[in-house]
């Protein structure tokens, strides 16, 4: 599922978060010797995105990089990017880049440092009975989908010179009954989400938001600016880490399934055996092949940035480029980001 946090929860947090940025110190990284304790504060509840930072624990590859790692799940009442604002993580991993663009334009100082999927999984699922195989096959459909995905919709729309009137958009529940009842012809979630797509069986189609011409990032990685301009070594080596973690997994991905449930047990192994060469389809494509596992480019999220001000999403000052990301950390890694990409 899409988590893309909202605007009212950016501005609210905002002013909190901006006046303790203000009065702290990078406490998310403590010193311990040789060593750095990196906290890295995820999104949502701890799932096969975070597949190769729980094998790079395993396996002692941030050990031998000199950080001890702390994995801080979210979850619906935990506002990640205030509690990496105010210095309480060391880095954040957002479900999708948009929310990083969200928190700039409401005065939150972070930015994105790298993408862990270089293509979203967000999808429009429906049936052979029905299809919807392109944006145009929506006109005059029913589509369910998340409220933090209606803005997700309605770009894809515009991208495709599509009506908003032509297309009834709907709110989706947890689960997948609307598509499965004819509620809707179409209903959204992330094509990793294997367990979750089971309900629908053989006759699903599947139609990618990035194939709409939405291509946004997924898993992204983020800091604040103090962080990444004033103590960006402990961030390089927590890279460092993670991409060896990520290429052990690609290399061996029953092991890395393995090693995921038994960090998390509330994991079902069958269905994260099922999901995980998808996983790591979104990691590896060719753009890591030529530029390293984590690579983002600046022209995708200037897109990203134009097609969220075309439809008036910026509440403060459209950011720009250089205020949603970027490229040093990458640049710090590029060797074994390469090497496993």
């Amino acid at each position: 599922m899409n988590h893309l946090l909202t605007k009212r929860r950016f501005l609210a947090a905002s002013g909190a978060t901006l006046a303790a940025a203000a009065t702290t110190s990078l406490i998310g990284v403590r010193r311990a010797g040789a060593q750095s304790t990196v906290t890295m504060q995820l999104g949502w509840l701890a799932s096969n995105g975070i597949t190769g930072e729980v094998v790079a624990q395993k396996n002692g590859y941030y050990e031998e990089e000199g950080v001890n790692l702390e994995i801080v799940p979210g979850g619906p009442n935990v506002d990640g990017v205030a509690g990496v604002a105010a210095g309480r993580s060391t880095l954040g991993q957002l479900s999708s880049s948009p929310s990083v663009m969200l928190a700039r334009s409401a005065g939150i100082p972070v930015k994105a440092f790298a993408a862990g999927y270089q293509k979203h999984p967000f999808t429009y699922f429906s049936l052979e009975a029905d299809p919807i195989r392109e944006p145009a096959d929506m006109v005059g459909k029913t589509i369910a989908t998340q409220p933090t995905a209606f803005i997700l919709l309605r770009a894809l729309l515009a991208a495709n010179d599509i009506s908003e009137d032509d297309v009834e958009i709907v709110n989706m529940g947890s689960d997948m009954n609307q598509l499965m009842t004819g509620q809707a012809q179409a209903v959204t979630g992330w094509l990793t989400n294997t367990n979750a797509l089971k309900v629908i069986g053989d006759d699903r189609v599947d139609l990618m938001l990035w194939d709409t011409g939405i291509q946004l990032y997924a898993n992204v990685y983020y800091a604040t600016d103090e962080t990444l301009d004033n103590d960006a070594e402990p961030i390089a080596a927590f890279m460092r880490g993670s991409a060896r973690g990520w290429g052990f997994a690609r290399e061996n991905p029953e092991a890395a399934v393995d090693a995921l449930v038994e960090a998390y047990p509330n994991l079902d192994k069958a269905s994260e055996l099922e999901a995980i060469q998808g996983v790591l389809e979104f990691s590896f494509n060719e753009n890591t092949a030529e530029n390293g596992w984590a690579a983002m480019n600046r022209e995708n999220w200037e897109r990203q940035i134009r097609q969220y001000a075309d439809l008036d999403q910026f509440k403060g000052e459209v950011p720009s480029v250089d205020d949603v990301m970027t490229l040093k950390i990458l640049e710090m890694t590029e060797d074994i980001r390469k090497e496993v990409g």
